[in-house]
């Protein structure tokens, strides 16, 4: 039987980042032969991927890349079970990569993207199956978006509570002049403000018919009597509040609110075109789990 070396074992976790004893067990099967430890490892780390693939990923980052020229970008978010692993050194870089493959093919299909290569070895979604086995934890791309800015104009990301492979929160916001700067503040005010719409010609109908819904029941109760005509008046300022609450243009800007961030874009000549925010998790109902539960659940695998 041919003796697994301890340099045998370190080449072999260098190559596929595998744990010593899962490097020097494969290597022991495959009598020494480097390609087929390999392949077992991959093979293992695929069955461990599909076992973990149940599990509710809703910490990690959300990672932008963007062109040279400001002219295109892509946000996605790379999810995993825990703040620990969110901030590990190859998840982040990983979150990074989707990102970059992403912006590199235009990319607004993500079971399109998880098939695109990464390097000339790995796609992105065999790239997720290793790290799920050297990191022990369920690991998704759940979700891309790629904006291209109209001809004259800019896009713009905004990154917060993160560092630049990759934030809790981040935004997109493309304009139609050339004016980055500009763009990067409407981006950090999208973070903050976290508006739904551009403009009022952008909400729903059924959203503002909802509102007023609850309105007119609220006006109801405490104008007892009252014509339905009154109430209308009673209620369209109400309104009027409530969409220039939800719509980006009807917000008080975040670094001036005596203008509304639409009177600074007319000021500028300038219109936003598309925004985007992704938050890591939004949407995702989380099971509680205690803080012994979830060290024990690792440990086990």
């Amino acid at each position: 039987m041919t003796e697994v070396t301890a340099e045998m074992v370190r080449r072999l976790r260098e190559k596929t980042g595998a744990g010593m004893m899962e490097c020097k067990k494969a290597l022991t099967t495959a009598q020494g032969d480097e390609e087929a430890a390999i392949e077992a490892l991959r093979i293992a780390g695929q069955a461990s991927a599909v076992k973990k693939g149940g599990r509710i990923a809703a910490e990690g980052v959300i990672s932008v890349a963007a062109t040279a020229d400001n002219t295109a970008a892509v946000i996605a978010e790379v999810n995993c079970e825990t703040d620990f692993v969110g901030r590990e050194s190859r998840f982040k870089e990983f979150a990074k990569q989707v990102a970059e493959t992403a912006l590199k093919n235009k990319a607004t299909d993500l079971q399109g993207l998880l098939q695109q290569w990464i390097n000339t070895e790995n796609t992105i979604e065999a790239t997720r199956l290793a790290l799920v086995a050297q990191l022990g934890e369920n690991l998704a791309v759940r979700r891309v978006n790629y904006v291209q800015a109209e001809a004259g104009g800019v896009v713009a990301a905004y990154l917060h509570g993160g560092d630049a492979s990759g934030a809790r929160i981040a935004t997109l916001v493309a304009i139609n002049t050339n004016d980055v700067a500009l763009a990067k503040d409407i981006a950090m005010h999208v973070a903050a403000m976290k508006p739904e719409c551009i403009s009022e010609a952008d909400v729903p109908a059924d959203r503002i018919a909802k509102e007023k819904e609850i309105l007119m029941a609220q006006a109801q109760e405490t104008n007892v009597g009252k014509p339905a005509d009154i109430l209308e008046k009673i209620i369209s300022g109400r309104l009027n509040k409530f969409i220039k609450e939800i719509t980006l243009v009807g917000q008080p800007f975040v670094k001036n609110p005596d203008q509304t961030v639409g009177q600074l874009l007319d000021s500028r000549k300038a219109k936003v075109t598309t925004f985007i925010r992704f938050e890591v998790g939004e949407g995702i109902e989380k099971k509680a789990v205690d803080f012994a539960s979830e060290v024990m659940a690792q440990v086990k695998g």
